[in-house]
């Protein structure tokens, strides 16, 4: 045998299966049983392109639907706390597990009906109504307004003249919310309301600038909103960059004693239901007893 031959058993050293094709390449998208199949090209970015943007698209739109909504501030209502013009962000999940708006939550609510009678809304362009129905922008069409959550179902609701807002008979500290240099209600004192169960009572934060519950007890509900009609509570200022802040509960709102009505009413309420059937065994004990005699 000459010097350097091999066997034609030994692989060859340029690591080819012997057949002229690469073993690399003979692998590569061959079946599991070794049988030569044609490599699988993996697809170009134009092709998936559009499959990228249209599970964005359906994300967008579900995170609107279900998560959080971006809506912007139209008036000076709410000012200090939002500018016109600010853009915040609406939680929209916890309604869907039953939560109600609380007092000293800043919320958006659809127009009860009789609030933005009078006020135009701008004609939104294809894109803005693009844009609004996946969430990316804030609705163009729809009459939305965002208040303060002053008090809500069971609560008696009230503002004199020259006084403080007072709920359950506290008075609520509303300095720190409140526009500089305006009154609680010295141009629309209203009260006592009592806010009925399932709807709530709001107010802006500039009190002499906002036409909110005060201004339309003439309406069903007598100034107050169903809940039903609330998408969420503001939670972030998300633009401008420079204003962004959460949008906290005031701590007046936690004082002790706010829901002293309702916790009055609740153990009341479940004396007289322990002392019903008492009485009625009573009752047809007696009767029984006339009855034999």
């Amino acid at each position: 045998m000459a010097v350097g031959a091999r066997s034609g058993h030994d692989e060859p050293e340029d690591g080819s299966s012997g057949r002229g094709v690469p073993a690399e390449a003979e692998s590569d998208g061959g079946s599991p049983d070794g049988g030569g199949g044609a490599v699988k090209k993996p697809r170009s970015f134009w092709k998936e392109l559009p499959i990228l943007i249209g599970v964005a698209l359906v994300l967008a739109l579900l995170i609107k639907t279900f998560l959080v909504q971006a809506f912007s501030i139209p008036s000076d209502s709410m000012q200090n706390t939002l500018q016109r013009g600010d853009r915040v962000l609406v939680d929209k999940l916890t309604p869907w597990f039953g939560a109600e708006p609380e007092r000293g939550e800043v919320v958006v609510f659809h127009d009860p009906g009789g609030w933005l009678e009078d006020t135009a809304t701008p004609e939104p362009n294809a894109a803005q109504k693009f844009l609004s129905f996946i969430g990316l922008m804030p609705s163009a069409e729809e009459k939305d307004l965002i208040k303060r959550v002053i008090a809500v179902g069971g609560d008696t609701v009230e503002c004199k003249k020259n006084g403080p807002v007072t709920v359950n008979g506290k008075a609520l500290d509303d300095k720190s919310f409140i526009f500089a240099g305006n009154s609680a209600c010295d141009d629309e004192p209203f009260g006592p309301i009592n806010v009925p169960e399932g709807r709530i009572w709001v107010m802006g934060d500039h009190r002499q600038n906002s036409l909110d519950s005060r201004y339309h007890q003439e309406l069903p509900g007598q100034g107050t909103v169903s809940t039903d009609e609330v998408v969420g509570r503001a939670v972030v200022v998300a633009w401008p960059v420079n204003r962004w802040a959460t949008l906290p509960v005031p701590k007046t709102f936690d004082q002790p004693g706010l829901n002293a009505a309702a916790s009055v009413a609740v153990p009341g309420a479940l004396g007289v239901a322990g002392a019903l059937p008492l009485v009625f065994w009573r009752r047809r004990r007696l009767t029984r007893g006339h009855t034999a005699g």
